[in-house]
């Protein structure tokens, strides 16, 4: 239990320097629906940072698939990939709505201190209880 705590303590810690570098050299919030969903913009300077965004972010994947593989081999699909699909654009209907997604609103929202960020985080925090209250786990 203890090197979980440490694994999730070392994983917010670097989630939170990841949004500040971003911040501080690009004046960007640290949202991944915000820089995936605008990757088309054909503006040099945005695309090639989201582009290294994306391709980091896959690439930190297949480090700790590499690094920890134990950490993955429980892991276990128990829908079908039509409730998958469907679940994918609910959530992506909701980053739209909702002017972005957990890690922008929760992650940099509320570190700035932002009423929009707080006032999002409690109502994904409320939708997902709600969902696990009627669906169940």
């Amino acid at each position: 239990m203890e090197q979980a705590w440490i694994n999730a303590t070392m994983g917010g810690i670097l989630i939170g320097l990841a949004a500040s570098l971003l911040l501080l050299t690009y004046g960007r919030v640290l949202g991944v629906s915000g820089i995936i969903g605008r990757i088309y913009e054909m503006n040099r300077g945005d695309l090639a940072w989201r582009l290294m965004f994306l391709i980091g972010t896959m690439a930190g994947g297949y480090i700790a698939l590499s690094v920890w593989p134990e950490s993955f081999q429980n892991i276990q699909l128990e829908s079908r990939y039509t409730r998958l699909a469907a679940a994918g654009l609910i959530v992506g209907f909701g980053t739209k709505l909702g002017n972005g997604c957990t890690s922008g609103h929760g992650v940099c929202g509320i570190g700035r201190l932002s009423p929009r960020g707080l006032a999002a985080t409690c109502t994904f925090i409320l939708a997902g209880i709600a969902t696990v209250a009627i669906i169940g786990l």
